[in-house]
């Protein structure tokens, strides 16, 4: 190699050295509120079952719900398709993937109630119960991915029947053998970021007595209420929960219902596109953005129920509602009945299938620097490899059908999804 040509610069080493300095505690910050995604699965939604409701057979009891519906109502692709507007090319691949999904894992979030959704009368039973249950369900590989509770709120006339509730659900799982990797626990009804630190307290103390890792147990954030968007001092209330998580948040759902019910909303349009929930969903991902704290939407109340044409009516709105949260990087929601479950598939599938092609391309001519007809950054890189990974985690694509098109291996897509921070230019394994 030739020897490199020397250039002039004006500055002395120490200026630069100067300014990494001051800058060090910004670094240290950045690092610290802003690590990325967790690289981790998302799941594409949340089922919420009520505490005294359920039950050892109820992931496949749903499962087994959502086929009869299927059955009964679009029986073969043609007639999904007909219903939902798939194109020729998609239906067949999606309603076979539809079918496939309920029969092997019907559910990817479950979260058992017992806040609204919960009537029961024996709450310290139906508490220690579902901790049983759940450890059954993961020592006998019938769990969904991830599982978990809705305690009550912090808020002063239920404050203490969550904590109990609580306490009772997590010792119950620890004496059956320990918490399972997929826990997920539930806040709701957060007001003030001070329940956020009361709730990280709580699981500090918990931890404690059991002697657990600190940091082992995290939780989401439920924003049910206008105060957690937008503060008395007109700030941004939700930035400041997310700090008070302590790195403890894993995720920020929106409650469509209490949300529009806190601003007056009618019952006839409380919806999960309605102005008022797209902006509060707008202040929760731009909040969460880059802090490893992820955003789900809420749910619709429509439930697919009765005859045939009403079924339908009710399976078109859920899918157009969840493919519109899909387009605006929403990837997950709520289900509320089994009816839902073939609708939130198929138009997760249909999201992923759709665009698969383009995206493996276009990931492929990047990580091969061979240019096309779109100039990609590295960011975009991230994006297209980490929508490739969404398709695969939930079962819309395969790791083999992405492999060929793009010729990265699983670890090659972590890498361009993932990068270090300051680092976006990951090259292919």
């Amino acid at each position: 190699m030739g020897q490199q040509e020397k250039v002039a610069t004006s500055l002395a080493g120490a200026v630069s050295e100067g300014i990494s300095a001051s800058l060090a505690p910004v670094d240290a910050e950045l690092a610290r509120r802003y690590p990325g995604d967790p690289g981790t699965r998302q799941p594409v939604h949340t089922v919420y079952v009520p505490g005294d409701v359920f039950a050892a057979a109820t992931i496949r009891s749903w499962g087994d719900q959502a086929l009869a519906a299927l059955d009964e109502h679009a029986p073969d692709a043609a007639s999904l398709a007909a219903v939902l507007g798939l194109s020729d090319e998609l239906a067949e691949p999606v309603y076979q993937r539809v079918r496939a999904k309920l029969e092997r894992e019907p559910i990817e979030d479950l979260r058992i109630d017992f806040e609204d959704g919960y009537s029961g009368q024996g709450e310290d039973a139906d508490a220690a119960r579902a901790a049983r249950l759940v450890t059954e369900a993961y020592q006998q590989g019938t769990a969904a991915p991830y599982m978990g509770i809705r305690m009550k709120c912090m808020e002063a006339p239920v404050r203490d029947r969550g904590i109990r509730t609580l306490d009772i659900f997590l010792t119950g799982l620890m004496e059956h053998g320990g918490l399972p990797d997929g826990l997920v626990l539930t806040l709701p009804k957060v007001t003030y970021a001070e329940q956020v630190t009361a709730m990280v307290r709580l699981l500090e103390e918990f931890e404690k007595a059991r002697g657990l890792d600190a940091g082992r147990i995290g939780f989401e954030i439920q924003i049910e209420t206008s105060q957690s968007i937008l503060a008395a001092d007109g700030t941004a209330a939700v930035a400041r929960m997310i700090d008070a998580a302590e790195g403890r948040a894993t995720g920020l759902h929106y409650g469509t219902f209490d949300y529009s019910a806190c601003l007056g909303v009618s019952a006839a349009y409380q919806a999960s596109d309605h102005p008022a929930a797209d902006h509060a969903k707008a202040v929760m991902q731009v909040a969460a953005a880059g802090t490893a704290v992820r955003v789900s939407d809420g749910s619709t109340n429509v439930l697919p129920v009765g005859p045939t044409e009403q079924v339908h009516d009710a399976w078109r709105l859920h899918y157009g509602l969840t493919r519109r949260a899909l387009a605006r990087a929403y990837y997950q929601g709520w289900d509320m009945h089994p009816g839902h479950l073939p609708t939130r598939y198929a138009a997760v599938f249909a999201f992923y299938r759709e665009g698969f092609a383009q995206a493996a391309a276009r990931l492929a001519a990047y990580a091969n620097h061979a240019g096309g007809d779109v100039m990609d950054e590295p960011a975009t890189a991230k994006a297209l490899s980490s929508y490739l990974l969404r398709g695969i985690d939930c079962g819309a694509l395969d790791t083999a059908e992405v492999a060929a098109l793009t010729g990265l291996t699983r670890a090659g897509l972590d890498s361009f999804a993932a990068p270090r921070r300051g680092d976006l230019t990951a090259t292919a394994q």
